[in-house]
């Protein structure tokens, strides 16, 4: 799934915003900390009334549909409380900005990847005394997820979705080609594989074996080679990608793009930007969230599990989304009973995923027939076994948008060499690092 990727510029000015809330003295996170006591005392004052709960979030389009309809399934459960939905561009500023206001939403469809950025900056409460309260045993979701909603030694929301990204691939342009999915195990039988899905005609590319417009998966890459993004037990934490293992993906990628020459730079773009959705890709990584496009296209397709690397390491990157409660929010314990419903009863979270297409975080609902015996799913529930989360080190998002990935682009353009690009984006990416770390 996409995430929401913020410059260091940005989360400078909506820390001032922050701060404008705060009387002389006190933090950001001093003066919005979210009291649990106060906070459910405000959640007590209801008369017996139905409590009004806003959830904000930044799905939107067909995704609203999705999210109202499991509402209106638990809205119906109940006569306590009642839930609606509201979709927020930018949500994670304008919580901020409605923090200081005194204008805040009770719930919030949080992208996990965001917390480590937000909670210190008190934009969420911790949950531990709920937790605790309900002896919730945590165990029941993926540890990842659990991981990437923590921050500081706190958890900050329960996670409610999870995803990652397979090998898709086409089915009709595997048997035309003769190739078995089954073979495609590592990184050589993965370029075997797209050499033989390769079509041109004269100098024009008309099928690719393979998409390599993705530099933002070089964390996923990295990883099958056996080396990592960042150092976090560095103080300031420093990149690590600048490695035997980072040059070994990209030249990798120089291969398969100048060599085997099985894709071309641009080459999707007159495809909406989806080569395989528009039959003209054989092989791509791509997430749960396109099964029903996919599907809806016509294109006869199957998932495998992604190619390990060189050395038979297997590694892909844990996404997902979680409920969490704002910081002021005025119903938190009403708030609290919401998210207990969607994310540890499984059945709830089955019904989503028959909605929405997104993969449940409570691993016994991942575990449900209508995933166990679907084609898909159960690739990515492997996948899960062997998943990890992006560093949640401060400033990490900036690093890699801002200083990796443009090299990586530059790189494939033909500007910098390899070493070049990696002992650039070090340098930017370490600066950046150093700097999120003074803040």
């Amino acid at each position: 799934m996409k995430r929401k990727i913020l410059s260091l510029t940005l989360a400078s000015v909506l820390t001032v915003s922050m701060l404008a809330g705060c009387s002389s003295g006190e933090s950001a996170q001093e003066t919005t900390g979210g009291s649990q006591e106060t906070s459910s005392a405000a959640s007590e004052e209801t008369n017996g009334e139905k409590v009004e709960l806003t959830m904000w979030g930044g799905w939107n389009g067909d995704q609203i549909g999705q999210l109202e309809e499991q509402l209106e399934k638990f809205n119906s459960s109940q006569d306590r409380i009642h839930v609606t939905y509201t979709a927020q561009d930018t949500m994670e500023q304008k919580l901020l900005t409605a923090i200081a206001s005194g204008d805040v939403p009770d719930i919030v469809l949080w992208d996990r990847f965001n917390t480590s950025l937000y909670a210190p900056k008190g934009a969420l409460m911790p949950l531990d005394d709920y937790v605790a309260k309900d002896n919730l045993d945590l165990g029941q979701f993926y540890e990842p997820a659990v991981d990437e909603l923590t921050s500081g030694g706190k958890l900050y929301g329960i996670p409610l979705t999870v995803d990652t990204r397979v090998l898709f691939y086409n089915k009709d342009m595997f048997e035309e080609a003769g190739v078995d999915p089954a073979s495609i195990t590592d990184w050589n039988s993965l370029e075997e594989a797209a050499v033989k899905l390769t079509k041109w005609e004269g100098d024009v590319l008309t099928q690719a074996g393979f998409s390599l417009k993705d530099t933002g998966l070089f964390s996923t890459w990295i990883g099958q080679a056996g080396g990592s993004m960042v150092d976090e037990t560095q103080n300031p934490p420093v990149t690590t990608f600048n490695s035997e293992e980072g040059l070994e993906v990209i030249n990798f990628w120089d291969k398969l793009l100048n060599e085997d020459k099985v894709y071309q730079l641009g080459f999707e773009d007159g495809f909406g930007g989806d080569g395989f959705k528009a039959g003209k890709v054989a092989m791509t990584f791509n997430g749960p969230w396109v099964l029903e496009q996919y599907k809806e296209a016509g294109i006869n397709f199957g998932v495998i599990e992604p190619p390990a690397g060189p050395n038979g390491d297997k590694h892909v990157m844990m996404g997902g989304f979680g409920l969490a409660i704002p910081n002021q929010a005025k119903h938190p314990d009403e708030a609290w009973e919401f998210i207990k419903w969607w994310t540890t009863q499984p059945e709830n979270g089955v019904e989503f995923c028959k909605i929405s297409g997104n993969m449940p975080a409570n691993k016994e609902a991942a575990a449900d027939p209508y995933f166990a015996e679907d084609e898909y799913f159960p690739v990515f529930n492997a996948a899960f076994e062997y998943a990890d989360i992006r560093s949640k080190a401060f400033g990490y998002a900036d690093l890699e948008t801002l200083a990796l990935i443009p090299q990586l682009q530059k790189f494939q353009a033909g500007e910098v060499s390899a070493e070049e690009a990696l002992a650039n984006a070090q340098s930017q990416g370490d600066s950046i690092l150093a700097e999120a770390a003074q803040q």
